[in-house]
């Protein structure tokens, strides 16, 4: 048993014990999987699991009035539904100096590549920001999102996950969109 799991083991280094135990199976070998388990253990083959992927501590960063344009974006989805009961979000982004609404893209579903299309065209028609203020949401922290931006060389200035004030531009905006826009 010992020298079975060991070639299985060396053979596919990130199996864990259950599709090891499967391998064991498929090849006929009829171990109780209690034994097999604690074999596996004496051996230190246990893996450790994945931990939920964590951003680093953002540093609070006070919102400062920007005193030129294009100098900071600040961007953020919103999700509504249509009376049928299907569900869309938009894509706001506006410019952080005269709270211009650069931006509203509406769909069923975003994601990281919808989000750099969207910001590849505004930047044809408005120019480069040096800096994009957003939340943490799954389409800013992946790396599409994140590779583009190193590209072409705008800051990210993430804010501190629970605190939307960090972003308050763009939450007054979502709040007036969905007072004018939404709800009438």
């Amino acid at each position: 048993m010992i020298s079975a799991l060991q070639e299985l083991a060396a053979a596919h280094p990130a199996y864990g014990f259950r599709k090891l135990f499967s391998c064991l199976r498929r090849k006929g070998k009829a171990w109780n999987h209690k034994r097999v388990y604690r074999v596996y253990k004496l051996l230190k083959l246990n893996k450790k699991r994945r931990g939920k992927r964590r951003l680093p501590a953002q540093v609070k960063q006070p919102l400062e009035q920007p005193q030129q344009l294009n100098s900071s974006w600040s961007m953020d989805f919103m999700s509504e539904s249509l009376a049928s009961g299907n569900k869309f979000r938009t894509l706001n982004v506006i410019n952080d100096c005269n709270r211009e609404a650069l931006t509203i893209e509406v769909s069923t579903s975003i994601g990281a590549k919808s989000v750099v299309r969207s910001l590849e065209q505004l930047i044809d028609w408005r120019g480069k920001p040096k800096t994009i203020r957003v939340d943490n949401g799954p389409e800013i922290t992946s790396a599409d999102f994140t590779l583009w931006c190193e590209k072409e060389k705008i800051s990210i200035q993430y804010i501190q996950p629970g605190k939307p004030m960090q972003n308050g531009y763009i939450e007054r905006f979502n709040g007036s969109y969905r007072r004018e826009i939404l709800d009438s």
